[in-house]
């Protein structure tokens, strides 16, 4: 390493260029301390702007009293999303130079859609077109609901690079997969470049973990802690090695991490890792050594325990859902509130400036 050197993160975006660390929260100061470590992606959605706003009050103040001047009429949830708009659009240029540099592939802020409207393709594809506009390096998220993953497909049809979002297992990953693939070849067929898109299909590793966990407590499930540190990181593997298998053209994204292993684990594969400030500050001096985990199996003593769990199975195995259940995985359950929840809580405090 060079005497630029800032830590693990750098260490391992410098020693893997195919392995994207990205920031997950397009807040100023974790955007900067993430630019100088090399990341070349950031993530926002309502709870994250909704955390900015709180830490930046005093300069997203003035933006909120100007949109609720400037638009008379508009709801408390219209005022909203022309916040968010503006976090998107602003926050977006700081990764412009990345995305011109890479020629699109790389240097994009993911925005959500509405969580509200997982059920909705024409909700979730109407807005998802308008989060398009803000900027040319927009990446759009919207959950891999079976009406969101529709949604994905003709949103890559129209230009559009996705991030599938709510997603925590292989079925999942692969539907959207299938769905990317539908859109593009469709741009292709139609002459139209997908040269510089750059769709991404997140699978929520930690979550997946949460709700395994969450799982065996419910069922009086007992296997050793330390397995239940590995599914996400099993799940994401057994993904990640169809996409290598097929020649998808999505490349996958972890999210939530909840320990080193949904970091180190990953290293070296050609993929994306979103991971938040405290997480990136807490893994830059850690003792992991930076090498090639990404083709290191699963130990096959976690492997045996987890293939006990039947919510490991809809997790991990390629035909373990079919695109109805998708939602009704207890993890898409718990996101979805919490997504929903957190978007509320940020309407209620545009709301109080409101009246």
């Amino acid at each position: 390493m060079s005497a630029e050197y800032k830590g693990k993160l750098h260490e391992t975006v410098m020693k893997f260029p195919d392995t994207d660390i990205w920031m997950d929260s397009c807040g100023e100061e974790e955007l900067n301390y993430g630019l100088e470590r090399g990341i070349t992606g950031a993530t926002s959605n309502p709870i994250i702007v909704a955390a900015v706003i709180r830490k930046e009050l005093g300069y997203w103040e003035p933006c909120i009293h100007r949109l609720i001047e400037e638009y008379p009429t508009y709801s408390d949830d219209e005022i909203t999303w022309a916040l968010i708009d503006e976090v998107g659009r602003e926050r977006s240029q700081k990764l412009l130079p990345i995305f011109e540099k890479y020629k699109g592939k790389k240097g994009r802020l993911s925005i959500q859609t509405n969580a509200k409207n997982y059920r909705s393709k024409e909700k979730m594809l109407e807005q998802a077109l308008h989060l398009n506009t803000l900027g040319k390096n927009m990446q759009v998220k919207m959950p891999a609901s079976a009406a969101g993953i529709e949604a994905m497909e003709e949103a890559t049809y129209r230009g559009v690079s996705i991030n599938a979002t709510v997603s925590f297992t292989v079925a999942q990953a692969v539907a959207v997969a299938e769905a990317v693939e539908r859109g593009l070849n469709r741009r292709v067929a139609e002459g139209l470049s997908i040269d510089e898109m750059s769709p991404v299909c997140t699978i929520m590793i930690g979550r997946t973990d949460d709700w395994l966990k969450a799982s065996c407590a419910k069922n009086n499930l007992v296997v050793d802690p330390e397995a239940l540190e590995w599914g996400g990181v099993a799940v994401i593997k057994e993904a990640y090695r169809i996409y290598q298998e097929r020649g998808y053209r999505t490349r996958l994204l972890s999210a939530a991490n909840r320990n080193h292993l949904h970091w180190s684990q990953l290293i070296g594969g050609d993929l994306c890792q979103t991971i938040n400030y405290g997480w990136q500050k807490r893994l830059e001096h850690c003792n992991v050594e930076v090498r090639n985990y990404m083709s290191d199996p699963v130990p096959e003593r976690w492997m045996q325990q987890l293939n006990t769990l039947p919510e490991f199975h809809k997790s991990f195995d390629e035909k373990g859902m079919v695109p109805e259940e998708f939602m009704q995985y207890g993890g898409a359950q718990d996101t979805l509130r919490t997504f929903i929840s957190g978007y509320e809580d940020l309407v209620k405090q545009i709301r109080s400036y409101m009246i």
